[in-house]
């Protein structure tokens, strides 16, 4: 077996250790909320707030593994990780007056909102030319996007892998809690009634 390039072990790096980190870092978060029993403190709104910031992070991932990462995908990425620092700052804000934030959701936190820019730094280190054409304007050629030639990670099993395990660890929790808090604010409408 030959020895593979840093290149490669900055994608082995972010593709085993860093989006499972993410993954689970948010379904640490999630378990946070349930144990606070956010759906009667700052409800669904919250809830709402943590899908829209796990699908800003979560499409540039999905686009970053299917497509070449070329000068649109890199502003596409830039772009999201500016908006979901913004939402993160508009999450906070909502929900420390409405509920207790323990340690552990703090902790969470911390691996939530530095990730991404682990990523964006990682994926510019791998992709140090199109970073330089981003900056310097030189697009020609690079808006579109093009299907990775081979399998992200060398393999055809990644994808459906990491697609799997983000899907149980990752997403199927947060659809939990936002139809547990839609349900509860319903129950709530419908008592008050």
């Amino acid at each position: 077996m030959p020895e593979p390039t840093e290149s490669q072990l900055v994608l082995y790096l972010i593709l085993y250790v860093i989006l499972p980190i993410w993954t689970i870092a948010g379904t640490v978060d999630w378990w946070c909320h349930r144990r606070t029993k956010i759906e009667e403190t700052s409800g669904l709104k919250e809830s709402i707030i943590h899908s829209i910031m796990g699908i800003q992070v979560g499409l540039p991932i999905l686009a970053c593994l299917i497509f070449e990462v070329n000068v649109l995908l890199m502003l596409f990425c830039f772009f999201i990780l500016i908006t979901h620092e913004y939402v993160a700052h508009q999450d906070i804000v909502w929900a420390t007056p409405r509920r207790e934030i323990s340690h552990l959701e703090i902790h969470a936190h911390s691996y939530l909102s530095t990730v991404p820019f682990y990523l964006i730094g990682l994926i510019v280190v791998r992709r140090w030319d199109t970073f330089l054409k981003m900056i310097t304007f030189d697009w020609s050629g690079e808006m579109s996007l093009v299907l990775r030639s081979e399998p992200i990670g060398g393999t055809p099993y990644y994808l459906p892998y990491y697609l799997t395990f983000a899907l149980c660890v990752g997403v199927v929790p947060y659809v939990e809690e936002n139809i547990r808090c839609w349900n509860y604010q319903r129950r709530q409408r419908k008592a008050q009634a």
